[in-house]
């Protein structure tokens, strides 16, 4: 399984190496959310945590499913810009100009995108003009919890009050605690930019995207990048450009916006921390086979992302209930699952600080 960026026709100077203020928000946001993706950042998300206004926290809460299971396409909406050749801006005000660009289908798209699983990398509808759809969000959104419902109800109704309402948000954020953290991080990400840059000027994409990651690869021959992920896509450069973010609060994702007729968008981590020791002999065996099945390891994609009930892992994998259940077992027995209940519903999720404990290989094959 791989995502596919055709790039046919794509020049040179279509290509930018480009770091973006607001896409590391997003991801900063991300792991304040889950600190278990994120093993060496501990010490930083408990200091930003500590020091957090309790409002500015509440508020964290009313729509953290935009970054909590990985990060929405809305802190890169430099992407979704017409024309596929703009660039992030170099200051967070400058980005979220740039997301106010967006048109309300754009936004509310990007925004429902974890909640009523949308067409991603192909064309179709949106919420706003599907009544299906838009029934099928509110469905799903209740099962979320009434705080997802709630956003996801005023989204529908008024999506510019909510554009308002996240961009003051952001904005608060970065009042709070993201501009110290970026002037801190800004510089490191400049450089490496500067040498993405130059080895692309100077050696080409293919040794540009090797330095990008190992799980990236070019067929010069085919005009495709190949990134190795559990995760399928396709899309393609077409008449615009290719966008490489980095992102020094991002290990261990690799990330790819592939939205159909957005912009395609490489966002890459620079530099990962040292992960925990491995667990004992006996609990490595029990956990080790319990990954051993390919099944298992796409269930522990999912599941690294967001709490699923067994219902909706049965539409997400194509597979009946008893399966699922089945091999949920195998992973709960091992230690490498928990649940809980919210009313009615039973959610499952992969214990992400357990995982990372068996090596950072595999953490960062199912995180990519």
């Amino acid at each position: 399984m791989s995502v596919r960026i055709d790039i046919a026709g794509l020049r040179p100077e279509g290509i930018a190496v480009v770091p973006s203020p607001l896409a590391e928000l997003g991801m900063a946001l991300h792991a304040l959310s889950e600190p278990g993706h994120h093993p060496g950042l501990q010490g930083w998300a408990t200091g930003v945590t500590a020091r957090l206004d309790s409002h500015l926290a509440d508020r964290m809460c009313e729509a953290d499913f935009l970054w909590r299971t990985t990060f929405s396409d809305l802190f890169m909406p430099v992407a979704g810009v017409p024309g596929g050749n703009a660039l992030p801006g170099q200051t967070l005000a400058e980005d979220l100009d740039l997301l106010d660009k967006l048109s309300d289908e754009q936004f509310v798209d990007a925004a429902l995108e974890f909640t009523c699983a949308l067409p991603y990398s192909a064309p179709g509808p949106g919420p706003l003009a599907d009544a299906a759809l838009r029934r099928r969000a509110l469905e799903l959104a209740a099962a979320r919890g009434p705080a997802q419902v709630r956003f996801s109800e005023r989204l529908l109704s008024d999506p510019p009050r909510i554009r308002a309402w996240l961009r003051q948000f952001l904005q608060d954020c970065d009042e709070a605690f993201f501009a110290e953290t970026w002037s801190r991080l800004r510089h490191q990400l400049a450089a490496d930019a500067r040498h993405k840059t130059e080895l692309l000027r100077h050696k080409g994409l293919a040794e540009a995207l090797s330095a990008v990651s190992p799980a990236v690869a070019l067929d010069e021959a085919a005009g495709r990048i190949t990134v190795d992920k559990l995760g399928e896509g396709r899309t393609a450069t077409a008449d615009g450009g290719l966008l490489l973010i980095p992102t020094s609060l991002g290990w261990p994702h690799l990330m790819v916006l592939h939205r159909h007729g957005w912009q395609p968008v490489l966002h890459y981590p620079v530099g990962s921390p040292e992960l925990a020791a491995p667990p004992s002999v006996e609990q490595l065996t029990l956990r080790m086979a319990a990954l051993s099945h390919p099944v298992r390891m796409r269930l522990c994609r999912s599941l690294a992302r967001s709490a699923f009930t067994t219902s909706e892992l049965t539409q997400v994998h194509g597979m009946t209930a008893p399966e699922i259940s089945r091999h949920l077992g195998v992973l709960k027995k091992a230690g490498l699952v928990t649940t809980r209940r919210r009313g009615r519903y039973v959610y499952h999720q992969l214990d992400v600080a357990m995982v990372a404990r068996l090596g950072s290989d595999f953490l960062e094959g199912i995180l990519r």
